[in-house]
């Protein structure tokens, strides 16, 4: 198995980089290239930044976010919210980035999967998922930063993605998120279930047992936290050490 990538996950609002509880309420953490280097420096092995007002505004407005960040991180950089097209794309990644998360877009125009894929290569494109836990046992995908009902099954909306052509799956627990009360492992089993690309998850992580629990399910190939290394409840460089002590191979 790949050594456990950790990933900070950075909702940028503004100026400033913000955290609420399933993606409501939303709290000033601080500066997002001050975080970033922050991260960096701690051990993190990405980053991903996501506009979480963008597609309410029709664009994503992180350009100047990135290109601050590449000039002293050096760590894979997704960005996610308000990409809308290839132009969008393209402008991301001339700003600095690595890859993009596409989450409202995709639910409108799959298609833009298929073609953003061929044209910037699959390792570049991940599908963003929010997923709400209905029911009768399914998970509804949201869109807007969980603002937007849409219908879609996520087991069914990611085995679609997989199959035009995305390289990962970023799947984003809105019951669990900013909670701390630990990740929704029924959601990422049957994810995983579903689908062969990367599944990163998020949502919930309140402890490094929380993460350890996560991975020892084999379910996921990377975690995505805020929480915990916004508010010092454990640090990158502590999670890691965790993880090695458990027995899980880590990027040094």
């Amino acid at each position: 198995m790949d050594p456990a990538r950790v990933i900070a996950r950075l909702d940028v609002k503004g100026l400033n980089v913000v955290k609420g509880i399933h993606l409501e309420g939303l709290r000033i953490i601080g500066r997002p290239g001050d975080l970033a280097r922050r991260y960096y420096v701690d051990g993190v092995d990405e980053l991903l930044f996501m506009d979480v007002v963008a597609s309410l505004y029709g664009r994503n407005s992180l350009l100047g976010v990135i290109e601050d960040a590449a000039k002293d991180v050096f760590v894979p950089l997704t960005v996610g919210g308000g990409i809308r097209t290839l132009d969008d794309i393209f402008a991301v990644l001339r700003a600095g980035a690595d890859k993009v998360a596409i989450n409202t877009e995709a639910i409108t125009n799959p298609e833009i999967l298929r073609t953003a894929s061929r044209a910037f290569g699959s390792q570049c494109i991940v599908l963003s998922v929010e997923a709400k836990r209905r029911e009768g046992g399914w998970w509804e995908a949201l869109t807007d930063n969980g603002r937007q009902m849409t219908g879609r099954n996520v087991l069914d909306w990611v085995k679609e993605a997989e199959a035009l052509g995305v390289g990962e799956v970023l799947i984003t627990s809105v019951d669990q998120e900013g909670t701390r009360k630990g990740f929704d492992l029924a959601l990422v089993k049957e994810v995983r279930e579903k689908i062969k690309i990367p599944v990163i998850m998020g949502g919930g992580a309140g402890t490094a047992e929380d993460v350890t629990c996560l991975l020892r399910s084999e379910k996921a190939d990377a975690i995505c936290c805020a929480s915990i290394f916004h508010y010092d409840i454990c640090s990158i460089r502590e999670l890691k050490n965790t993880l090695s002590n458990e027995g899980f191979e880590v990027r040094v």
